[in-house]
């Protein structure tokens, strides 16, 4: 029996599908797709284990009403799935207001076309959920195109994009930006993997106007952008300045925010995330230029720098795993860690007076 999060609020959009569609009931929907060999719960917690069980009957209710209509066609399912996502938006919220379930639909059909060359993660580069999507739509797309999808990762930091290449197998690609003639020239591509993932390209960028160069040289058509990490910063500025260009230009480009967009789902601790928002609370010394910053302090942990900085590191104490953060002596004024990083400090630097955060 189908049972969801906030299901008395979900329910009576999620019957008006229903009936919509001349379909019976969740639980038949389900019975109906397992028949023809199609496990919604299998594939979406595949992706995602830790998901909602309300994604999966969302899920669920979409990929029958494609089934019932006798679709097809791949982005034509991907629009349909859309229309059951948004019968499970809550009404009133965000979601609904913005018709996020309609608009994922229409994203994933828009991938699924020929029309749609090059799809783009505009990312901060701290997260490494960017890198996640991008695997599995270079793994995806493709089998229902008849040609290959280029993705490509654009972010903030070199250091960064060269790191996440090389822990996925990305290649990594080097660009040098010339501010004042507008050139954008690629200096180095380096694959770290052969495969699916090597055909995934992660740029850095070292601010707003490389990352718009960036796009307009890989002919972006389609891009979504994070909102957890430097969107204020870098990608939604990077989108709406390429947006302008590509109307200017007769570009055809569709640009979307995950997490329901900007606005309502950004508070003070990710407006300016990374080095900008932890600078701006007097808690990270400033990280090398085109770094990125991870660090981030509760309030409980903050203090004024004692008279010696080395003897009180010694006598607090660190938060920080040894098999996941190591310290290194990058410096003899303060500590460093890398996350998992090839590069002693290069995603965050931290005063020696400060323990590491237990969150990070």
């Amino acid at each position: 029996m189908a049972t969801f999060e906030s299901m008395d609020r979900r329910m009576p959009k999620i019957e008006a599908c229903l009936k919509a569609n001349g379909l019976e009931s969740l639980d038949a929907c389900n019975e109906m797709l397992l028949a023809k060999g199609i496990d919604c719960d299998k594939i979406v917690r595949g992706v995602q284990p830790i998901c909602f069980d309300n994604a999966v009957w969302a899920y669920t209710l979409g990929t029958a009403i494609a089934v019932k209509r006798g679709l097809t066609n791949a982005a034509d399912c991907a629009a349909a799935i859309g229309e059951g996502l948004e019968a499970f938006t809550v009404p009133g919220s965000v979601a609904e207001q913005r018709q996020v379930g309609l608009g994922h639909g229409n994203l994933g059909a828009m991938l699924l076309r020929d029309e749609t060359k090059c799809f783009a993660f505009l990312a901060g580069h701290e997260s490494f959920a960017a890198a996640e999507g991008a695997i599995g739509i270079a793994r995806t797309a493709n089998k229902a195109r008849k040609t290959p999808l280029r993705v490509i990762l654009n972010g903030l930091g070199k250091d960064a994009a060269y790191i996440i290449s090389r822990i996925n197998g990305f290649t990594y690609v080097k660009t040098d930006f010339d501010f004042k003639t507008g050139e954008l020239k690629v200096v180095e591509e380096r694959a770290f993997s052969e495969g699916e993932r090597a055909a995934v390209k992660c740029y850095g960028a070292n601010d707003v106007l490389e990352g718009v160069a960036i796009m307009k040289h890989e002919g972006v058509e389609v891009s979504i952008t994070g909102n957890s990490t430097n969107p204020t910063r870098f990608q939604h500025l990077v989108a709406g300045t390429y947006k302008k260009w590509a109307i200017e230009n007769g570009k055809k480009y569709f640009s979307v925010a995950s997490g329901g967009g900007t606005g309502r789902t950004l508070h003070p601790d990710n407006m300016a995330a990374g080095p900008s928002m932890s600078l701006r609370r007097g808690l990270v010394s400033p990280p090398p230029a085109g770094s990125s910053s991870l660090a981030f302090l509760p309030s409980p942990l903050r203090s004024t720098p004692p008279p010696s900085p080395n003897a009180a590191l010694a006598s607090r104490p660190s938060f920080c795993p040894p098999s996941s953060l190591r310290r290194s002596a990058a410096s003899p004024s303060r500590s460093s860690f890398s996350l998992c990083s090839p590069i002693p400090g290069s995603f965050c630097s931290m005063p020696p007076y400060l323990p590491a955060s237990p969150w990070l």
